[in-house]
């Protein structure tokens, strides 16, 4: 239905309230005709199976979310100006579609890009604006309840049923009929009486599909029931990819899943390196006697330094950097780049690996990892990979050469060898405490792309670019930024790319 949506060309400002019903029986003309041609794909005997989460479970569900993240983000948001609240306070009172409230979470504004704790989700994730932070509070089902088979293993409140939709006569009630017809006969999680109103707000938009019936009168009207997800819908796991365009196209959506479940794995087997003391920030302010000023040092310039540039400098050439995160690397000073022990200049692919446990970089992304899943990934997991990704941020500033101490940071000294154990020490805490959350990550992968994606074409490795497959007729594929070398000051990946 998203899809369909994103097809019409409708954006979400254009069907809000009634417009928005009145797009989905257009939506659902269509969606019914599609049936034709897929569902001879799906024997009329197949069972779907149908999970169905009470209005009062998901929403209490949503609300958590939400508050949560609002606990974690709220420090580092901006205050917004009188004028902006009477504003919104003017278009709140003719908006149909309301934003969701909550007694916990207070007014969504943008993240101060300024606070070096919380700057990095608009530099690097690019959580910008109001807009940004919304969609991370937005809230969707964990898809592995579609693994579960006994209603004993459910949450309370959750149910299961073992359903399929006959197109020659009706076995179930109305809205059954309705899911199952929505759904191409696979089920999916449904979200009992959730509304238009709630998609795109509580809800995520991508991949929510409304599920109705018509009205009696009039005919050209719509009842929504609820909300359904299910990956293999939305990823069409079911239809076949028959032609060597729609495999290649089907390849290059799998790739970045199968890309960063490598990268979770390779990161758990790893060993841990605890010698590097963060100096990555240090290495951005590095400026020899003689050097140009780095282009990394607009980076935080708005923040005082707690060192001279003697004692940045003195601290980076003292024994070298060992850090072994390939983004890192681009920001260094170039005058920096000798003095990585694990390369002047690195590969994307050097990041299977080089990434470590230990490395704070690596737990900051997996914020980024994890929203790749959405919405098909249980949104705890999201405010867990967001409150490591910002306990490692923090960590990062306070053992930086910045006086962060304004926005509530503190002092990890590691010019000095007292500085440096507790460095280490609180760096092995962290790394003990994000293993549990990478673990349930690379699980979530897991879940989500076998729910999502044939087992054949699962098969074939693309991180690597060769086919591990057992049908090497499928073929492989990997993105070309897979293939790109960083330096530092140097172009972003997809710029920087070494071969086609």
């Amino acid at each position: 239905m998203a899809k369909l949506l994103h097809c019409f060309n409708f954006s979400k400002k254009q069907i809000i309230g009634s417009q928005f019903i009145f797009v989905l029986s257009i939506v659902m003309t269509t969606t019914m005709a599609l049936t034709t041609t897929r569902i001879s794909y799906l024997s009329a005997k197949n069972i779907g199976k149908l999970i169905t989460i009470p209005e009062s479970v998901w929403r209490k569900s949503a609300s958590q979310h939400r508050d949560r993240i609002w606990d974690l983000v709220e420090p580092g948001l901006l205050t917004p100006p009188k004028s902006s609240l009477q504003r919104k306070s003017r278009r709140s009172s003719s908006r149909s579609m309301p934003l969701p409230s909550s007694p916990a979470a207070g007014e969504w504004t943008a993240l101060d890009p300024n606070n070096p704790i919380y700057n990095f989700l608009i530099e690097y994730y690019g959580l910008k604006g109001a807009k940004g932070l919304k969609r991370l509070a937005r809230w969707s089902p964990d898809p592995s309840l579609l693994l579960l088979e006994d209603e004993e293993a459910c949450p309370e409140g959750i149910r299961i049923q073992h359903v399929s939709y006959d197109t020659e006569r009706n076995m179930y009630d109305e809205v059954i009929e309705a899911i199952m017809m929505t759904s191409h006969n696979l089920g999916g999680i449904f979200l009992e009486n959730a509304t238009v109103e709630d998609i795109g707000g509580t809800l995520h938009l991508r991949g929510a599909m409304p599920v109705t019936t018509p009205k009696s009168k009039p005919s050209s009207e719509l009842n929504v029931h609820g909300v359904l997800y299910n990956p293999a819908l939305f990823y069409d796991r079911n239809v076949p990819a028959s032609t060597p365009e729609s495999k290649k196209k089907l390849l290059k959506i799998i790739a970045p899943f199968q890309w960063y479940s490598s990268i979770l794995e390779r990161t758990l087997r790893s060993e841990p390196i605890l010698h590097c003391h963060g100096l990555h920030e240090w290495a951005m302010q590095y400026r020899p006697a003689g050097a140009p000023l780095p282009p990394s040092a607009k980076y935080q310039s708005h923040i005082p330094l707690r060192v001279s540039q003697q004692v940045i400098n003195s601290t980076v050439e003292r024994k070298g950097i060992s850090c072994t995160h390939v983004d890192a690397l681009r920001f260094f000073a170039p005058a920096a780049a000798p003095l990585n022990h694990h390369g002047s200049s690195l590969e994307r692919t050097d990041q299977l690996r080089l990434e470590q446990k230990a490395c704070l970089h690596s737990h900051m992304d997996l914020l980024k990892i994890v929203l790749k899943l959405a919405p098909f990934v249980d949104t705890d997991l999201v405010a867990d990979a967001l409150a490591m990704s910002l306990a490692a941020r923090k960590l990062d500033i306070e053992a930086s050469p910045y006086d962060a101490t304004g926005y509530g940071a503190g002092v990890v000294p590691v010019e000095t060898k007292e500085g440096r154990a507790l460095y280490k020490a609180r760096q092995k805490e962290l790394m003990l405490e994000t293993e549990p959350v990478r673990v349930r990550l690379l699980d979530s992968y897991h879940v989500f792309m076998n729910l999502a994606f044939d087992e054949k074409i699962l098969g074939c490795s693309l991180v690597n670019g060769a086919n591990s497959g057992k049908d090497s007729s499928i073929g492989t594929f990997a993105a070309p930024e897979r293939f790109s070398r960083a330096e530092p000051g140097g172009k972003p990946w997809r710029l920087a790319i070494t071969k086609k």
